[in-house]
């Protein structure tokens, strides 16, 4: 059943990044790379401050090895494919999504060189080919992001009716699925421990805090690089997880995603509140 529903999980974030290229152009791609400024303060923070964010965490803090491990694991697995899910109704969205595509690309060099440093530091051989990493980057998103955007070209009335009910059916599927995973597994969740989830907790509100304060001055790009450096990419995380030894997977994934919920949902409403204010403000 927990295979399943992982399963699950996983073809939700499929049919998400479906849905976000049936709304999505070529230009709205190619946005960041255009802004290197913007580019390298959005790499910086989601590919090196939070990773080395979870290094100093994990030294500072008595935490049991399965606990250790996981956080640093989801720290490893960045990239933030649900990242427009999460921001819909926040700003013009462009941004967005040039940065969920460029960490997507970039996450297939960087996150088997974090790897490579963590299975270092853990006195243990690397367990993760990057090929594997890539592969399972190009079926989670790189390809139903492709064919999305192919799909609007060529029918674009038909992208712009299926996109919004695509995103809200994958999205109950997605919410679903991790409710029953967390009810089937609640007994598992004590391996982490309180003090693994409040750790966990601390790394979210930093990566928050480091998005935040490296943004830049637009208050939107602000608010998406936060939620970026806070997002996990779970196709990865699974990957991972499954790979090192430590908690099992569907811990993992079920603690990462309560506590991703309790830390962001707060700091989304207050930018939500800002944004709007400031709409008003301009009017």
């Amino acid at each position: 059943m927990t295979l399943t529903l992982l399963a699950l999980l996983k073809l939700s974030v499929v049919v998400i990044i479906f849905a976000i290229g049936l709304d999505s152009s070529a230009d709205d791609l190619a946005y960041l790379w255009r802004r290197p400024w913007l580019l390298l303060r959005s790499v910086v923070a989601m590919y090196l401050m939070v990773p080395l964010a979870a290094l100093l965490l994990v030294n500072l803090v008595a935490l049991p090895p399965g606990a250790e491990l996981g956080i640093l694991v989801l720290a490893a697995s960045a990239g933030a494919p649900l990242l427009p899910r999460k921001l819909m109704g926040l700003g013009e969205g462009t941004y967005t999504f040039s940065l969920v595509v460029t960490s997507s690309f970039l996450a297939i060099i960087v996150v088997p060189l974090w790897l490579a440093v963590l299975a270092s530091w853990l006195d243990q051989p690397a367990a993760l080919d990057p090929v594997e990493v890539a592969w399972v980057l190009a079926k989670s998103f790189l390809l139903p992001l492709a064919v999305g955007m192919l799909v609007r070209w060529r029918f674009p009335e038909l992208a712009a009716k299926l996109s919004s009910r695509l995103l809200a059916a994958a999205g109950l599927v997605l919410t679903t699925s991790f409710l029953v995973l967390f009810w089937l597994n609640w007994d598992l969740l004590l391996e982490a421990g309180w003090s693994g989830a409040l750790a966990l907790a601390g790394l979210l509100l930093a990566a928050l805090t480091i998005g935040h304060v490296l943004g830049g001055p637009a208050e939107d790009d602000r608010t998406a690089l936060a939620i970026a450096c806070s997002t996990r990419h779970l196709g990865v995380a699974i990957l991972v997880a499954a790979s090192l030894p430590g908690p099992r997977t569907a811990v993992m994934v079920a603690v990462y995603i309560l506590v991703s919920a309790v830390v962001s949902i707060p700091y989304l409403r207050w930018r939500r509140r800002a944004s709007a204010r400031g709409g008003a403000g301009t009017a």
